[in-house]
């Protein structure tokens, strides 16, 4: 495996985390403040499209993890492969476990009220003495947020998970990351939705072979719009290879 001396592949120019999953999690209370950044073809082509979202993942306080088929698959066209697909809510779960261990508080930032009440009584179900020290829905301009920045100043978070989708929380964590007492930063997506049991998670056998993505589709339609971001992604992979080598 070839693979740079601080753990990461070299992915169009970004830094992707290549350990295991523990790996990554230890590397994440390291930080003084981090963006982890759920790195999916998805997510990093809406990067090379959008200046300061870019400028932000390529900055020394990004943690770009391999979660999605697509990019493992770029880490092989590369001949760099990373060590094992490190899935955003897995991720999170993790953080949030240790933030339980170590009593220290997290906040909640997104989706409806429906699905943020139902994944806060799951998340106080599996870890109980958890400290949620705050709660908002999605539903809000980012542009005129100082209600809730405010509240997440006030309630000083170790952890904030915002899940908005891409690329509105990617925006929302770029715009006041350096504003926010908080040391973790993450866009998470639909996890709130699959934590609350409002969507199901692919089967497991599924999510092992690396065909989540299809059972999402298959559940949401709508989503098959967002996949013609993989092809495109891949073939900048392929375009860039012997950029890729002179960079290393």
């Amino acid at each position: 495996m070839i693979e740079n001396r601080e753990g990461y592949i070299d992915i169009l120019g970004y830094k992707v985390f290549a350990g295991s999953k523990k790996e990554c999690l230890d590397k994440v209370f390291v930080y003084n403040k981090v963006h982890i950044i759920s790195g999916n073809p998805e997510v990093l082509y809406t990067g090379l499209k959008n200046k300061k979202i870019l400028e932000n993942f390529k900055s020394d306080e990004a943690l770009i993890i391999p979660d999605g088929v697509g990019t493992q698959i770029s880490g092989k066209i590369l001949k760099t492969p990373v060590k094992e697909k490190i899935a955003g809510i897995e991720l999170m779960k993790e953080i949030i476990k240790r933030c339980e261990e170590n009593e220290e508080g997290v906040y909640l930032l997104g989706a409806s009220q429906e699905s943020l009440d139902a994944c806060v009584d799951k998340l106080l179900i599996e870890y109980p003495r958890l400290n949620i020290v705050g709660a908002r829905n999605g539903f809000f301009e980012i542009e005129n947020a100082d209600e809730i920045i405010n509240d997440i100043k006030d309630k000083k978070p170790l952890a904030l998970f915002v899940a908005m989708g891409c690329p509105r929380q990617e925006k929302f964590i770029v715009k006041y990351m350096n504003d926010l007492p908080v040391k973790i930063f993450m866009g998470v997506g639909g996890s709130f939705d699959v934590i609350g049991d409002k969507v199901k998670r692919a089967p497991s056998w599924m999510i092992n072979i690396g065909m989540e993505w299809a059972y999402r589709v298959i559940k949401e339609p709508f989503r098959i719009k967002r996949l013609g971001s993989i092809p495109k992604f891949l073939w900048l992979v392929v375009k860039d290879r012997g950029a890729t080598n002179e960079r290393k």
